[in-house]
């Protein structure tokens, strides 16, 4: 009848203090000096040593070698703007002829000509037009390429974010259960509990302890990623100053529609399509200017003396002449044709491909938001009705086992209920952020903007 009432009276303890027991478990801060061992978090999260997810972005952008070969990309078509700028230069001829190795000592004839290309028909202009539009296409490439990784970064921050709120999550659960052991010790040197209640306590300690260190080994992995990123060493300490519960993206729109119009606008695949389209245009200009005929404008001065026999004497004669011309280059055989055809079908596969990447653009963000809201439903129902429940069976079996009326496996099996509950809850947690990260890129924006 004692343990009857014992029992009932601590149920009912329970269930009014849970908010002043381990109910607490899951959220307890990393640094609470009632823990029994040394947490481990400090050497991995820091609100002022940390290292923000923007700052690794940048530091990203300014070290990855992919980078830094796009942006040269940039320069050598700068490069070939400014030869494009240039206008072709004259050719010189000088000739000069002797008659003195056929008989004719006394002739010979000095010749000097200028012939200047000239472009016509705007194939200057043509020219100039189409690198300035391969300049903007690469300046796209490289917000392509920094798009491409801050994904890739925000893919590793997520999974870093992920594990260190594993890790504390595991360090609370092993200090639970480390004043577990050492009230079943008491009970075990007083007789009241057999030793094998124990040992299982103490096994699923260390079991708990090896998936810290697993977990850990993931964790260190993953900043390990975010280092290479941004560029530093491996000696150079990262912690990072977010927790996954609240990290969040910013700058992201409310609706699908208005996503739908700000990723269409700033997607560089949208507006890399745009700018091949715009490059093959110009191409195409610049072919059927270069189809038309070559003209060239000609000089030549030319100063020559001949001799004449005759029974009087040897007489000579001096001529000069300046001459003026123009050279016509007929294109008769050949007018670019194949060339032409080329350029128009770039511009049909441009067009081609703007619009798929539209279609793509629009699916991405329509299943990101799908993402965010299952993540946002799935997190209430961990967070008002699993979660709070499983702690509330701890904290009432932890009771009922102190006064001896259930055994330690019943404990056990219950604390690895919570924890999968908890690892639901970091799961849920990891895909927001993810969903988040993803609208976010899919939306083409920056953590500048």
């Amino acid at each position: 009848m004692y343990r009857f009432i014992s029992f009932v009276a601590v149920v009912l303890m329970a269930q009014t203090h849970f908010s002043q027991t381990v109910a607490s478990f899951g959220r307890a801060e990393p640094d609470d000096k009632r823990l029994l061992y040394t947490s481990i978090i400090g050497n991995y999260r820091s609100q002022t040593a940390g290292l923000s997810l923007a700052e690794i972005v940048r530091r990203a952008f300014a070290n990855n070698g992919e980078i830094k070969i796009a942006r040269l990309e940039v320069e050598k078509a700068q490069a070939r703007l400014q030869q494009a700028q240039l206008r072709p230069n004259p050719t010189l001829e000088v000739e000069q002829s002797t008659g003195s190795f056929v008989g004719s000592p006394g002739d010979r004839e000095l010749s000097v000509g200028v012939s200047v290309p000239l472009e016509v028909y705007g194939q200057r202009n043509r020219r100039i037009d189409l690198a300035k539009a391969e300049i903007i296409l690469k300046e796209a490439e490289v917000a392509a390429k920094q798009r491409e990784l801050a994904g890739q970064i925000f893919e590793t921050y997520a999974e870093a974010l992920a594990n260190l709120r594993e890790v504390q999550v595991l360090e609370e659960l092993l200090d639970l259960d480390a004043r577990t052991v050492q009230f079943v010790q008491i009970r075990v040197n007083e007789g009241e509990t057999a030793p094998l209640e124990l040992n299982l306590l103490q096994t699923e300690v260390e079991r708990i302890r090896s998936r810290r260190q697993l977990t850990e080994g993931k964790l260190q992995a993953a900043l390990s990623k975010l280092k290479f990123y941004a560029g530093l060493t491996y000696e150079e300490p990262l912690k990072l100053v977010e927790d996954i519960s609240i990290a969040t993206v910013p700058s992201l729109p409310p609706t699908i529609e208005t996503s739908i119009g700000v990723g269409l606008k700033n997607r560089p695949e949208i507006r890399l399509a745009e700018l091949d389209e715009q490059l093959a245009n110009a191409g195409l200009r610049l072919i059927r200017s270069q189809s038309k005929p070559d003209i060239s404008a000609t000089a030549r001065y030319t100063q020559g003396r001949a001799g004449f026999d005759d029974p009087r004497g040897e007489f000579f004669q001096k001529d000069r002449s300046l001459t003026f011309g123009i050279s016509i280059g007929l294109p008769v055989f050949n007018r670019n044709q194949g060339a032409k055809a080329e350029a128009a079908i770039a511009i049909r596969q441009a067009q081609e491909r703007r619009a798929f990447s539209e279609q793509v653009v629009k699916n991405e963000i329509i299943t990101a938001f799908g993402r965010i809201e299952a993540a946002r439903r799935a997190l209430t129902t961990l967070e008002t009705a699993v979660l709070p429940r499983s702690r509330e069976n701890i904290d009432t079996i932890r009771k009922v086992y102190e006064i001896g009326e259930l055994k330690i496996t019943d404990l056990i099996a219950e604390q690895r209920k919570l924890l999968e509950a908890n690892r639901d809850l970091t799961e849920t947690l990891t895909e927001r952020y993810r969903a988040q990260a993803d609208l976010f890129i899919a939306l083409g924006l920056t953590l500048e903007k």
